[in-house]
């Protein structure tokens, strides 16, 4: 079987066509296999508070102590300036920041607390914050992987293939960053190509890296340009968003800095994450992790309002533990989840929209993969997270993007959504009157009710095998992972590439290449 790897291939005119044909019966590719159709998700229940709110404020005031007493380190200089001119107590000798509380509470009441994220597709426009869920593909693993070829380092092939599947599934909202890091592409230029792949592959919003002001401005230029509109439209209308890790313990570097300054003052999304592992970068007790979490969060959030009051911000967390025995990061745990319910109660406190992660430490699809997940995901939708990262294809801790694992999510995220969608509660979904035709001992099987739903009555799932042992076993006995491996392939094989006008397609086209002959952003190598 032959998987396209580029667009030329995927779509013989370079995706350079307008909407019509095929293309016009279709705004997704829902048709091409059985999926549910896309759709912003929303939660129906309330979050898990699982602090008293006495007990958030400890953690609340604690946070606020670190910072006005301990302060950060802050490695740019125009950053320390505008903190300066803020009301910060900056001291130039150790370029370290303390700031008092009440300043830090005026600028984080500027946050907004809900605002949309705008693709090029209309349709694929998302809210951000109350009770929406967005799920984001995964994001900058190093290597992918998958059943028949094994562990690789990232590449542009693969890039493509996983930026396709993340277009041809409705259950990924968004490009949550490269999900592999294709590195046989120059890093000078690597966001250049990426980014344009991103948007000519797909027709989500997506996340550009904030590794220095060339990368931010050159995403930022090229989601305008994909989207069509003007530099002034786009500052009103975020439609690419980054995520600025603090370098913890109580560090924010020069490029995380450049980022939220770039991307603030152009009125693109900042999710501000810091990284916070119990026990080694923060505290061992969750509840100290938990502290120094929030004094890095407030920290950068106050000073994405300093840069332009109102920008679109959101409240990552990102802590976890260690193992001990290892030092290396653990997820799905326990104390990860609590941190993930408590980083809610937290975001909803300062009433700014929530970050959280579906991430597990295996290295393998198996076992430990799936219930690592689970608990992630549960921790995320309890948590009431209004965008989870790395939804789809997480493996290794974060070092490998794998087909199989991503083909798992899909199915494991579309049964989330299927749980989250309101119970038909009228009075046929009731039933009362076919439980009166069936009578006591009877059966459901061949009456009307049923037999007017059974097609769609249940979620259908795509990758678990319900037949019983006998059968099973003499179709081979299949394992989930072989199912995973046979499906992201006969999927992969149907991908087109969505619809974009030839006029922007020639400015992008321009674009990137203007950039890449200027040399891109700067290296040192």
């Amino acid at each position: 079987m032959t998987i396209p790897d580029t667009a030329a291939e995927a779509h013989p005119e370079g995706g350079r066509t307008r909407r019509g044909g095929r293309a016009a019966k279709r705004d997704s590719m829902a048709d091409a296999f059985d999926q549910p159709p896309f759709r912003q998700l929303t939660v129906p229940f309330p979050p898990t508070g699982l602090l008293s709110e006495d007990e958030l404020e400890s953690i609340h005031l604690a946070s606020l102590k670190v910072l006005k007493e301990i302060g950060i380190e802050v490695l740019h200089d125009e950053a320390r300036a505008i903190m300066r001119r803020h009301g910060a107590d900056v001291r130039e000798d150790t370029h370290r920041v303390h700031f008092d509380s009440d300043m830090v509470l005026e600028f984080i009441a500027h946050c907004p607390s809900e605002f949309t994220v705008h693709a090029r597709n209309p349709a694929h426009d998302l809210r951000m914050g109350g009770n929406n869920i967005i799920f984001a593909q995964i994001g900058s693993a190093p290597n992918c992987s998958d059943t028949d070829s094994g562990r690789r380092p990232g590449n542009q092939a693969d890039f493509r293939n996983f930026v396709k599947l993340a277009q041809m599934h409705n259950i990924v909202h968004c490009l949550g960053g490269y999900p592999v890091e294709p590195i046989d592409i120059h890093a000078g230029i690597r966001h250049l190509e990426c980014l344009r792949d991103i948007t000519t592959l797909t027709d989500k919003t997506f996340h550009i890296y904030s590794l220095g002001r060339e990368r931010n401005q050159d995403g930022i230029e090229i989601a305008r340009i994909a989207r069509g509109v003007s530099a002034e439209q786009l500052r009103d209308e975020p439609s690419c968003f980054t995520v600025i890790n603090t370098n913890s313990p109580l560090k924010l570097d020069i490029p995380m800095l450049e980022g939220v300054i770039q991307m603030a003052t152009h009125g693109q999304v900042v999710i501000v994450t810091p990284f916070t592992l119990a026990g080694a970068m923060a505290p061992i007790t969750v509840a100290g992790a938990l502290v120094q979490q929030n004094a890095e969060a407030l920290a950068a959030l106050a000073f994405s309002q300093m840069v332009r009051k109102g920008a679109p911000v959101g409240y990552g967390g990102f802590t976890s533990n260690v193992d001990m025995r290892s030092g290396a990061p653990a997820f799905g745990t326990p104390e990860s989840m609590k941190a993930q319910l408590i980083g809610g109660q937290l975001a909803r406190r300062y009433g700014i929209p929530y970050r959280s992660s579906n991430v597990c430490a295996a290295n393998t699809v198996d076992a430990q993969a799936a219930y690592e997940s689970v608990f992630s995901l549960w921790g995320c939708i309890h948590g009431g997270a209004n965008l989870v990262k790395h939804a789809a294809g997480w493996l290794e801790g974060g070092l490998c993007c794998s087909y199989e694992k991503m083909m798992l999510d899909f199915d494991l995220l579309q049964m989330v959504a299927e749980f989250l969608t309101p119970l038909d509660l009228s009075e046929d979904a009731l039933g009362v009157e076919a439980i009166r035709e069936v009578g006591p001992g009877g059966h459901f099987f061949g009456s009307p009710h049923t037999q007017a739903r059974y097609k769609t009555a249940f979620y259908s799932p795509i990758i678990s095998d319900w037949r019983n042992y006998e059968t099973w076993a003499q179709a081979g006995s299949p394992t989930a992972i072989e199912h995973a491996n046979r499906l992201w392939k006969e999927r992969l094989a149907t991908y087109e590439a969505p619809p974009m006008d030839e006029a922007i397609r020639e400015e992008l086209d321009a674009f990137v290449e203007r950039r890449i002959r200027e040399g891109g952003a700067p290296t040192d190598f």
